[in-house]
């Protein structure tokens, strides 16, 4: 009996063959099956007012919490992949520590940022009674990354742009078996460097966006759905970004619109070898809001939903984000 088989009837195979990662892909999460090859990125995790920390220099501890869930699962074209049932929950967390430092370099502070994720609990009904996915739980990969946090462009009336850019890596130590569908840990190293920016167009109406690039390192235990003779794999690079625009309801509450972006932009490759049709991509748009508790703490709200997806789930992303400030 090989790996690939596991004990599974055929026609189990090949359902597992096709929606293996499927919670995976919910957060981006790296194991490879019949697509669904990327390793978790930002995905709605940051919105608006991206272009600067809200107070200044010191310490920002972070904690975000994420659900996911999806009721279609989506093959190269866009179609859904033929399972009895493909409904799938992810919750997430992130524990994120930015430091912005008084060491300036030109026009620029000096900071870290470093970010813990984990994968609380999650759940999956693809209607064969878990033969095609098995799910776990817990640390994933660390996330790090030196940045630039440059000085504000002021205007007449405020600041005009904030802009930061940050060389953001994710370390493989998460956990990972390569024999489940979902792993919080990719087992492979990825640069996921970004440029972030908010521009005011007036004081009370701003316009954000963050632009990554993502290239992936080799995986050399590559999860089983790709046969017993595939030693090694390789993600493809992709590229991916947040986007928001809101507007101050009142000194403390704004409200405003986000979304997000993914496009896979090179094939993925096993034992080197490209494998075309496995390229992912999704869009989201949806409502958000922000709320200054006071000076040093504030709440973010933002729902996504997704549209366009290939080779990926197409659900709904709903986020809460607490940002504190101490110097």
């Amino acid at each position: 009996m090989t790996r690939r088989g596991m004990g599974l009837p055929g026609r189990a195979r090949s359902f597992a063959k096709r929606a293996s990662l499927a919670l995976t892909a919910a957060l981006g999460l790296s194991g490879p099956a019949a697509a669904y090859d990327l390793p978790n990125v930002n995905l709605g995790f940051t919105s608006f007012l991206d272009g600067a920390p809200p107070s200044g220099p010191g310490w920002y501890p972070t904690q975000y919490l994420q659900v996911y869930s999806a009721g279609r699962l989506t093959d190269n074209r866009g179609r859904s992949l033929g399972l009895p049932k493909q409904d799938i929950t992810v919750f997430a967390s992130l524990t994120q520590l930015l430091y912005v430092s008084p060491i300036k370099i030109g026009p620029g502070a000096l900071g870290l940022d470093l970010i813990v994720p984990a994968i609380p609990a999650s759940s999956a009904d693809d209607g064969l009674n878990g033969a095609a996915l098995k799910a776990q739980q817990g640390i994933g990969d660390i996330l790090i990354g030196p940045f630039i946090q440059f000085d504000p462009i002021m205007g007449e009336k405020g600041p005009v742009f904030l802009g930061r850019v940050e060389a953001q890596m994710i370390l493989p130590t998460g956990k990972y078996d390569p024999t489940a569908a979902v792993n919080p840990g990719s087992n492979f190293f990825s640069f996921n460097p970004y440029a972030a920016g908010t521009l005011f167009l007036t004081p009370d109406w701003t316009v954000s966006a963050r632009f990554h690039y993502l290239w992936n390192a080799t995986n050399d235990r590559p999860n089983i759905s790709f046969g017993p003779t595939v030693l090694s794999t390789k993600a493809g690079q992709a590229l991916h970004a947040n986007f928001a625009t809101e507007f101050s309801v009142t000194k403390e509450l704004k409200l405003g619109v986000n979304g997000y972006w993914l496009q896979q932009i090179s094939d993925t490759l096993a034992n080197g070898i490209a494998v075309p049709g496995r390229r992912e991509r999704v869009y989201a748009l949806g409502p958000g809001a922000l709320l200054a508790v006071n000076k040093d703490n504030f709440l973010f709200f933002n729902a996504f939903y997704e549209f366009g997806a290939r080779n990926r789930p197409e659900g709904q992303r709903y986020t809460v984000r607490w940002v504190g400030h101490f110097n």
